[in-house]
């Protein structure tokens, strides 16, 4: 018995010194909670930073069940001290940093917070992991929307980028200024383009979950309309679960690199209203109505990917379907508001979220009451 006693303890010595230790940014937003629910099924030790606000935001860290099982560190990444006591704090082999200011319409309000946030950011945690420890693997967020309106029938890894937005010119600065650190100092930094990747935990200022959402009340009852800008823009939807699983592999690579993850699919966003309202049993054009100032001043037309490296390399495709992703998503939001209905308390942002007739924008033009 004492010899098993003692082979236990030394197995769990082992166990936990070889126990991987992760840092995440962004953790509270979609990405970051299945990313923490995904490293923690392998094993990890999951930290995650997070900006202290009068409401917290841990609803959907809360729904996956994870919230209890990682580590918490409020960080502000504009602050470098504060990504170095981060960093101190978690002594990570991996840092994945998804924070970024990421509806793309609200960069056009903010152009300057975005930029930082966004941008000069990555450059302060570069600089902090270089002086930390060179050994740290970093993952940065880049995004389909560093293509901008351009004019080639799919995107891939050497795709010109012509980004069409704030938030899209910040994206470029940040993947930008990670490949000159991996070739300049020798860091593990690789990034992936990631194409819009959805699920029931976006948020609703996302053309995606707004319609979903909508889509659900109407059926409902509690609702007798969706406001929405253009229908016409075309995009590569995917399930952000999955994508989640392409970014660690990424991190698992012998050396770091640039990777599209995409479906290699688009649809426009007609079509996805329209798949939402077919799967409800209601005529989409009776419930639709369009707002200009939902409109982006400067709005991308057509993104489809080419994850033809990404398949190859990191063995990783995408498994979920356009049609089945729009049926997770509104199926998801059809039970919560039923539950909603029904007096259940549970982690949840669509009951607090402002009508329409709250949002002001810069096309606005004169609504302003």
């Amino acid at each position: 018995m004492a010899f098993l006693f003692i082979i236990t303890i030394l197995i769990a010595r082992i166990l936990k010194k070889k126990m991987k230790k992760a840092l995440i940014t962004g953790v509270t937003g979609q990405d970051g909670a299945y990313l923490s629910k995904l490293l923690l099924s392998k094993g990890y030790k999951v930290f995650g930073t997070y900006r202290r606000v009068s409401t917290p935001n841990f609803w959907r860290l809360q729904s996956l069940g994870v919230f209890d099982k990682i580590n918490l560190i409020s960080a502000d990444l504009l602050d470098m001290s504060s990504l170095l006591e981060a960093l101190k704090i978690s002594d990570p082999d991996e840092v994945y940093n998804l924070a970024a200011g990421s509806f793309v319409a609200t960069s056009f309000e903010e152009a300057v917070g975005n930029s930082e946030i966004t941008g000069q950011s990555v450059t302060k945690f570069l600089e902090a992991i270089r002086h930390q420890s060179s050994k740290i693997k970093f993952y940065q967020a880049s995004s389909s929307e560093m293509y901008g309106d351009n004019h080639f029938k799919s995107q891939n890894e050497k795709t010109p980028f012509s980004p069409s937005s704030p938030y899209a010119a910040a994206k470029l600065y940040a993947h930008t200024i990670t490949n000159i650190y991996r070739k300049s100092y020798g860091i593990f930094a690789c990034t992936g383009i990631l194409f819009n990747h959805e699920s029931p935990l976006r948020g609703l200022e996302f053309v995606s979950r707004k319609i979903t959402n909508s889509v659900a009340c109407i059926s409902l009852g509690l609702r007798d309309k969706l406001i929405l800008g253009n229908l016409d823009a075309k995009r590569d939807w995917g399930f952000a679960g999955e994508y989640m699983e392409a970014i660690h592999r990424m991190m698992q690579m012998n050396k770091p690199d640039d990777y599209v993850i995409s479906t290699g699919e688009s649809h426009s966003v007609s079509d996805f209203v329209k798949e939402a309202f077919d799967l409800v049993g209601l005529n989409w054009k009776k419930y639709v109505k369009i707002d200009k100032k939902f409109y982006r001043p400067f709005e991308v037309r057509f993104l489809k990917g080419d994850s033809k490296k990404a398949r190859k390399q990191l063995k990783w495709k995408p498994k979920t379907t356009f049609k089945k992703l729009v049926k997770i998503m509104l199926d998801e939001d059809i039970r919560r508001w039923n539950d909603f209905i029904d007096g259940k308390a549970f982690p949840w942002d669509a009951p607090l979220y402002p009508g329409e007739d709250k949002f002001i924008t810069r096309l606005s033009k004169g609504k302003i009451r």
